[in-house]
């Protein structure tokens, strides 16, 4: 294997490393969320943030649940196929 061949090679290996690192990270941000809208007492208000925007908008509590669970299941299942 030529060096060029193997420094491809390391840095693929880098960059897999720090997006399964960043994964990880978004991951454990996801359960806390996921948590702290399971803990909520049914008359708490929830809002959600637009993407890309600081305006936050009233949001059904359940939904927003659902949302955040399907989310992490998502980002677990991207993380075991890295």
């Amino acid at each position: 294997m030529s060096s060029e061949n193997r420094q491809r090679t390391e840095h693929g290996a880098q960059e897999e490393h720090a997006q399964k690192e960043e994964l990880k990270k978004k991951i454990k941000e996801q359960k806390i969320v996921v948590d702290e809208l399971s803990t909520l007492k049914k008359n708490r208000t929830v809002y959600t943030q637009q993407p890309n925007s600081n305006i936050f908008f009233l949001a059904d509590k359940g939904e927003t649940l659902s949302a955040c669970k399907e989310d992490l299941d998502n980002m677990r299942k991207e993380y075991q196929d890295i």
